[in-house]
């Protein structure tokens, strides 16, 4: 009669709540964003079958994922790219983009000082849909080549 390790009941049981429990993934930290974000990966092993690292980050709020992640932390973990960015690469880039906002900012205000007025967004619905001179819509006049 076999023992209790060979109870296939028993061994399904066990599994099953084993794999309840939580199980720490521990990966290498790579590094820090200035939004507070931690990015972990675990690299590849091709000897066990793992052709790609793990990658994954952790938000500074728990399980909250709504906030956006910088660029270059986006490709790398995407696998866009093999190293993760250098503190000076993102802040050249975050110095880059307040630039850009400045500027912007000058512009839009000189716009406005040479008496500039808001864009006009246009409506969206069947007037926004172009009109051509040549062609109405039910004009029997307009033969359209029949393409069978």
């Amino acid at each position: 009669m076999p023992g209790p390790e060979r109870n296939l009941l028993w061994i399904i049981v066990r599994n099953f709540v084993d794999s309840l429990r939580p199980r720490p993934i521990k990966g290498n930290s790579m590094g820090k964003d200035y939004l507070g974000n931690a990015y972990f990966e675990i690299p590849a092993n091709p000897s066990v079958g793992k052709r790609k690292p793990t990658r994954w980050y952790d938000p500074p709020k728990q399980l909250d994922f709504q906030d956006p992640i910088p660029a270059e932390w986006e490709a790398w973990l995407r696998m866009r790219r093999t190293e993760p960015p250098t503190e000076e690469e993102i802040a050249k880039n975050l110095a880059i983009a307040q630039m850009k906002k400045i500027n912007a900012a000058k512009l839009e205000a000189k716009r406005l000082a040479e008496g500039g007025s808001l864009p006009s967004v246009p409506e969206r619905g069947a007037q926004s849909f172009p009109v051509y001179p040549d062609f109405q819509p039910g004009d029997p006049d307009n033969k359209q080549p029949n393409n069978k």
